[in-house]
Parts: structure tokens; sequence; C-alpha cells
């Protein structure tokens, strides 16, 4: 139901509300399990970087449009979210680089 005050923002019983908290728990805590393993092995050859790149700019389009329509589930959400896998998207161009770096100083 539109809120009559504020045309932008939707009211939602509290169950919805709660539902979109556990969905936003659940989804945010599976990108962790990655970004631990990435902080632990250093390893990010099987990471796709264009696929971290538009994910991570997609969650914090899906953060800002929860802060224009003051959702809250979409906006702590993504803002968590946004921190692993801006670790893992850090580790995997830190890698890249330093691979470049490696093969550069071989051939030179």
């Amino acid at each position: 139901m539109w809120d009559p005050e504020s045309p932008i923002t939707m009211t939602h019983p509290p169950a919805v509300t709660l539902l979109g908290y556990l969905a936003a728990t659940l989804t945010t805590l599976s990108f962790f399990p990655q970004a631990i393993k990435t902080i632990r092995t250093g390893d990010t050859t099987a990471i796709s970087l264009r696929m971290y790149l538009l994910l991570s700019v997609g969650i914090a389009c899906w953060g800002l449009y929860g802060f224009i329509i003051h959702d809250g589930p979409v906006m702590v959400a993504n803002a968590i979210t946004l921190v692993p896998a801006l670790v893992v998207l850090q580790r995997k161009i830190s890698q890249m680089l330093h691979n470049r770096h490696d093969r550069r100083t071989q051939q030179g």
C-alpha cells in the first residue's frame, strides 16, 4: 500500500518487513565465505573480475535505491554485502596487477 504522505515509499506490515530482513541477512551472509576464502588463500584465479566489478556496482546501486526509497532491508543488506564483495574485488585486482608485474619482470 502506498503511503499517501510520501509517494516514493511503501509501508508494509511488520511480518513483510521481517521477511525482507531475513532475506537480506541470508543473501548478505552468503558473500562472506568467498571473501574469507580469498583472504585466507590469496587465490582469486577462478574469480571473474568482470562479474565482481558488475556485482559491486550493482550492490552499490541497490543500496542507493534503498536509501532513496527509505527501505531498511535493502539499505542495510546492500551496505553490508558491499564490504565482502569489495574485498574480493580488491584482492582480484591486486593479484592481476601482481601477476602482470611478474610477467614483465620475467620478460625483461
